[in-house]
This record gives C-alpha cells, structure tokens and sequence, in this order.
C-alpha cells in the first residue's frame, strides 16, 4: 500500500532535466518557481512571446499536486482530480499543447446516496452522453439543451411524478420534492449568464441554503453533500458565489477525469516546452526580481520571476503574502477482486449523505475510476477512488480504511472485505478556503520584476490556477513592453 503527504513525496522524476554540473546556462528572461499547472502554463505563454524561461522545481518530478502513480496495473490520482467539463475544460481549450488531452466524463449528473437509497441529480444532457472528448477546441463537449421549449414542463411533470410515486414515508415524499426542485434548479443554472450570479449578494454558502427557500430536510439530505463534494468544503463556509458557478458548470457540463490519470495533464505541457526548460530537483531558497538562489545549485540570473508554488511556500518566498487556510483532504484507492453489482459499477459521480443521527461517516464522495477510465486499471480489474474531506481525512490511514470500508459496503451493495487499500494520499493544504468575501482576482504583481500565480491567487480549481497563470503573464509581457502572446485570457467569471 502507498500512503504519502503533500510534505513528503519520494516519486522518481521522468522526462525532466535534472540540474547538475557546470556548463548549462543559468540565466534567462524569466525564471518561473514551480512546475505545476500555472507555472507550466505561464511558460507556454511567455516562450510564446519570445521569452526565454527556465522552471525550476523541488520534486523529482514536474506537476504540483497533478500528480499519478502507477503500481500494479493501476494509476492513482494523488489528489481528486476531478473537472468540470464546463469551466476547467474550456480554460484548457486556450492551451494548444493540451491539443491531445481526453477527457472521460461521468455519467451525466451525480447520483446521491442517502439512508440507503440512492437518487439521480442529472446534469445538462449532451449529444456525446459519457463518450471520452478533447480538450481541443474542436472537440468540446456539445452543451446545446436538448428537450427545451415545451417539453421543459412535461419533462418536470414526469419527474416529479416519478420521485413521488416511489415515496413511502413523509420524509421521502420531503426527498422527492426537494429532488425535484434542487433538479429544477440545477437547470436553471445552467442557463444563467456568469454576471448573473455574481450580481447576488456574497454570503457563506451554508446560509445561503437557507436564505433561499430550500426546505431544510432536503437542503441537509441532498443539496449540502452535492455541495461538500464539489467544493471539499464540508461546513461550506465557500463564497455562495464561487458555490453557484460551480453549480453552473456542474449543470452545464458535468464532471469527468483526465484519461491515464491527471498528471497526464502536466506531462503533455511539459514536455511541449523547448528542451532544458524544465529543471527537477531544484529547490529554491529566496528569490528576487533579477536573481534565484538555490539550495544546491547556485544562482540563476533573470530579468524577472514568477512564483508558481502552493500558497505556503510562496508565502516564503514572498514574506507578507496572505496564506489562507486550507481544505484538507485524503483520496483512497482500492482495488476490487470481485465485480460490482451492475447497478453501481457504471461510470456514476456518488455523492454520499449522512445518516441521521449517527456518527459522520468518513467519504464524501466515491466513483468506480476503473469504469470512469478503463486505462486506471488492467482489463478484469475494478478500481475504486473515494475522497475523505474535513478532519476525518487526517485520521490514520488503518482507522479510514475500516470506516471507509463499512460505509463503501452499504454505498456499492457489496462485501469489501477482500478489497485491498492500493494507495491512501494525504494533502492537508488540499484545496485553499475560500470564504465569503472572496476576491478571485488577488494581485499577481508584487513589484516590477517579481510576481506570484496559482489557485490561491484566484479560485481553487484548475481555471482558477490558469487564470492566475495569465494574469500574471500578461503583466510580465506588459512590464516587459511585449503584446500578449495569445488570445482572450481565461476568466474564472467567464463564460
């Protein structure tokens, strides 16, 4: 079995340089702190323009926190790695060296499980259904609403006749109506512009639930745990605002993961750079806006540097720089000797809710990756990936494993006595908060030659890394006296 924290990672780098001995250059126009996705992303954009870049990374290995291990036949997400095919898709369509990324999708929507029963929260149907799609511009999914106009009622009315018909007690025909509505919704997300939104007021989002009419059972039992899982944030203290675009992009566009794992993600921006680009193994220890010192490997000249890392560690490079708190969280891997019942083993996002009145149980949110992705695992193989989030995700990984077991019996309608844990990841510093006020657009410039970029400094999702990423590089390219390299830049309010 793996277990790892974020703080401790023994992976062995491939297909970077590494910097050793003399004789390679040690200067460049910018020199850029971090090789995960904004970092990578801010390279391709500057050597875009002409500049010439060097990253310079600690780990043996490019990604960040985008990173896949592989032991056995199966590839293991170090972290959730889960996207939205509406907005982290779409920012990764501006970035031609991910040309060649599949995306898999889930089955549109997710499926709730809760006391027993589980329930259909579909997302916007598209004419690709669950079939792999591009990255690539031409390849998006088709997010054209099938059914609309007239049918829209007489699709709400057999919804809702549905729900009821299987309603047995006062608290299931609670679920039913609040099912429907919280799939009414969802619809009206979906066609909401972005400034719709975010013209409403900015409250944690667990008020929200209540300022908006929800009735409180099927806010607790079905919209808190669809939240908690999209945004890791169990007490949802997240920006209502941040809470309703991902809701938007869940409705419009559904879930789905990188083919071959996420560090797939990284690995095609990486080796897209000009060769020497990447430099592992590189651990910086101060920065300045004409020079990077290093542990081990002396100082590198530049005209200006762009730190790319967690908050944390550009917080110490970057004395003064805020550092919010985090999101904690540990992803599972267990592999299945067994096949699942045919009614769990699809390519389904499951959403778990808490039981009434017993303890919390460990998983939010859990997913046959192996069906998601057949290359998680070799042919005949099941693997299951399950997320932990809040405190219970740093709990010993024997004791998680138990009580992750257990719940996973009743969510999948099997024995997992004989799965086997593969890998148990650890990541207290996961996903940064981001309560309510929170400002998507922190400053990238610290001063004329020294700038920052990452999810921190935008939201906690992959657009919100690239969006960083171009900020900070179109502020480079304007200090510089250079044009953008490319294109309209992503927006994490954009469409």
């Amino acid at each position: 079995m793996l277990t790892s924290s974020a703080h401790a990672d023994t992976r062995t780098g491939t297909g970077h340089e590494e910097v050793e001995g003399a004789g390679r250059e040690r200067t460049a126009d910018v020199v850029i702190v971090g090789a995960g996705l904004a970092g990578l992303a801010a390279a391709h954009r500057l050597t875009a323009a002409g500049l010439r870049v060097l990253v310079l990374e600690a780990a043996p290995a490019a990604g960040g926190r985008l990173r896949t291990d592989q032991l056995e036949g199966y590839r293991l997400d170090r972290s959730p790695g889960v996207l939205s095919l509406d907005r982290d898709a779409d920012a990764f369509t501006r970035l031609p060296a991910l040309e060649a990324l599949s995306l898999r999708p889930f089955t549109p929507g997710a499926l709730l499980h809760a006391e027993g029963r589980r329930h259909r929260v579909a997302a916007r149907r598209t004419e690709r259904g669950s079939q792999p799609v591009r990255a690539g511009r031409t390849a998006l999914l088709d997010r054209r609403t099938r059914g609309a106009g007239s049918t829209r009622g007489a699709s709400t009315a057999l919804t809702t006749a549905r729900a009821l018909t299987g309603a047995r007690t006062r608290a299931d025909m609670s679920d039913a109506l609040g099912l429907v509505r919280l799939r009414v919704s969802l619809a009206r997300f979906a066609s909401v512009p972005p400034q719709g939104l975010l013209s409403r007021p900015e409250v944690p989002t667990c008020q929200a639930l209540t300022d908006r009419g929800l009735p409180s059972r099927p806010a607790e039992t079905l919209v808190r745990p669809l939240l908690t899982a999209l945004l890791s944030d169990p007490a949802l203290t997240t920006s209502s605002r941040v809470a309703d675009l991902t809701l938007r992009g869940f409705a419009r566009g559904g879930l789905g993961v990188p083919a071959g794992g996420q560090a797939t993600v990284t690995e095609l921006l990486a080796a897209a750079l000009p060769p020497g680009t990447v430099r592992t193994g590189v651990r910086v220890t101060s920065v300045s806006t004409h020079a990077v010192r290093t542990e081990e490997h002396g100082t590198f000249g530049c005209a200006a540097v762009l730190v790319a890392t967690g908050a944390r560690s550009a917080a110490t490079l970057l004395p003064g720089l805020r550092v919010p708190q985090f999101h904690p969280v540990t992803v599972l891997h267990h592999a299945a000797e067994e096949p699942l019942p045919p009614s769990v083993s699809g390519p389904s996002f499951t959403v778990c809710a808490e039981r009434d009145g017993t303890e919390p149980d460990p998983v939010s949110h859990t997913w046959v990756a192996s069906s998601v992705d057949p290359s998680r695992a070799a042919p005949g193989r099941t693997l299951i990936t399950s997320v932990v989030l809040g405190e219970r995700a740093a709990e010993p990984p024997t004791a998680l494993d138990k009580a992750a077991r257990l719940q996973l019996a009743g969510v999948y309608g099997t024995s997992t006595d004989r799965w086997e844990l593969l890998a148990a990841y650890h990541d207290p510093d996961a996903v940064p908060a981001m309560p309510a006020p929170h400002d998507p657009r922190r400053p990238v410039r610290v001063l004329s030659g020294l700038y920052v970029c990452g999810e921190h400094r935008d939201t906690s999702t992959p657009r919100g890394a690239l969006s960083s990423a171009e900020r900070a590089t179109e502020q480079i390219l304007r200090d510089f006296g250079r044009p953008a390299a490319c294109a309209e830049p992503v927006r994490e309010t954009a469409a």
